[in-house]
């Protein structure tokens, strides 16, 4: 049976949070300052992100949202922070050692749907995550 991209089949989570691994995926357009910034004009790629990264090493490259607090605070848009709280006190299991960052404007939908997202799918997919956490700017 051929899954449509239209509708996401319902599947209940029933693990226990504290067994769980999580990812983060985000489209508000966050990446390293060391990487190279997202193009403004419309951008399907993705940068990789370590969890371990900190947060101070992170900012928004996106024009299609106000993003002022999540210059000042990164964990408005990538909870990166509040994740690693919730490790720290068992709440969670762990995290996925790679998150995923994009840019949720961009023209080239078909390379999203085709392309950037599959692949995504499939790192996760070969990681120990459980859980996926989406957030967008």
């Amino acid at each position: 049976m051929e899954l449509s991209r239209r509708a996401i089949p319902y599947t209940p989570f029933e693990r226990d949070l504290n067994e769980t691994t999580v990812a983060l995926v985000s489209t508000a357009g966050v990446h390293l300052r060391s990487q190279q910034p997202y193009d403004l004009d419309g951008d399907g790629s993705y940068r990789v992100i370590a969890s371990d990264t900190p947060a101070g090493e992170m900012m928004v490259t996106h024009a299609h949202y106000d993003h002022e607090q999540a210059d000042r605070d990164i964990n408005c848009v990538f909870p990166i922070d509040r994740l690693r709280e919730l490790v720290a006190g068992g709440t969670i299991k762990g995290l996925n050692h790679e998150f995923f960052g994009m840019m949720g404007y961009t023209l080239r939908l078909k390379q999203v749907l085709d392309e950037t997202a599959p692949e995504i799918a499939r790192k996760i997919e070969r990681s120990q995550t459980d859980l996926v956490l989406l957030t967008g700017g």
